[in-house]
């Protein structure tokens, strides 16, 4: 079953298209990592998929219902960044009470074990509270909901390693125990590639890919040797990525399809992974040369 359908939406903000004509499913009880530089697209579709905004063109399924001011999709889903705001008068341990009065799901015991775990005070009040200790007390509500469809935005924004840490493992114990649809968008894939089942990469507002995890690490390869060989040897395949190393060597990330790898190392040429994280970077880059290009 699909927990989410996308057909061609668009999300337009002024002149500037956030989103553009962008199709995806995903499925439930997953967890998938969407990617993207900044500026991509990932907080406005997020924001659509929660049913806080609204789609300019498209057609948009949460539950096969469309999400915008739905009380199904806002009782069954939860949104969490580092922007969300309580009231003044309520106390921490007020908006653990109220969470559990709107989420049927709600899990006191594992917010109580959290919320202790990380040292938080009940009198104490979400405004007053740093950067990363909001970020963890959101991460709290994010668990303890329980939603059918969870979606955290950056959600260790101002977290310590340790703290990143203890999150991804306590979502992933979690997460296994209680199995849903979990959406992280995140600018640390090196963090949370052992999370992903799936990876959705968006790029200017368009899928660039959606794939599995596992398929995603075996996307390409990395090819060093000298420049005249990995020239010649490349000429007939998608080179995603080239840079120069030193006078007369160099490296290229290369698509693996049809990769006649034993060639390649009989002609000198060094045969590297690439990692998930990496290749990401690579694949969203404006220019086969990166920050290089800007120096020459």
């Amino acid at each position: 079953m699909n927990v989410i359908e996308c057909e061609g939406i668009t999300k337009k903000q002024g002149r500037l298209k956030a989103l553009d004509e962008l199709s995806f499913t995903i499925k439930e009880n997953t967890i998938t990592g969407l990617i993207g530089r900044n500026g991509a697209g990932k907080t406005t579709l997020l924001k659509i998929l929660a049913g806080f905004w609204q789609e300019t063109n498209g057609t948009v399924k949460v539950f096969d219902e469309r999400p915008f001011n739905n009380l199904l999709v806002s009782a069954n889903a939860i949104y969490v960044d580092d922007q969300m705001q309580f009231s003044n008068r309520l106390t921490l341990s007020d908006i653990l009470h109220e969470a559990g009065r709107f989420y049927g799901n709600w899990d006191a015991e594992l917010a109580r074990r959290l919320f202790n775990y990380f040292s938080f005070h009940p009198k104490q009040v979400h405004m007053h509270l740093s950067k990363g200790k909001k970020s963890t007390f959101n991460m709290i509500i994010g668990l303890a909901s329980r939603c059918a469809l969870t979606m955290f935005d950056e959600p260790t924004t101002g977290m310590d390693a340790s703290v990143r840490s203890d999150f991804y493992r306590a979502l992933l114990k979690d997460y296994l125990a209680y199995p849903r649809t979990i959406i992280i968008s995140s600018h640390h894939l090196e963090e949370i590639e052992d999370l992903l089942e799936d990876v959705l990469l968006i790029d200017q507002g368009r899928k660039y890919l959606h794939l599995p995890m596992d398929e995603l690490k075996e996307y390409a390869l990395g090819l060093t040797g000298r420049t005249e060989m990995v020239i010649q040897w490349t000429a007939n395949h998608e080179v995603i990525h080239t840079r120069q190393i030193g006078n007369d060597l160099t490296y290229s990330v290369v698509k693996n399809a049809n990769l006649q790898l034993d060639k390649a190392r009989q002609l000198g040429i060094e045969v590297s992974k690439v990692s998930a994280s990496e290749l990401c970077v690579l694949l969203t880059n404006k220019t086969k040369g990166g920050i290089d290009d800007v120096f020459k």
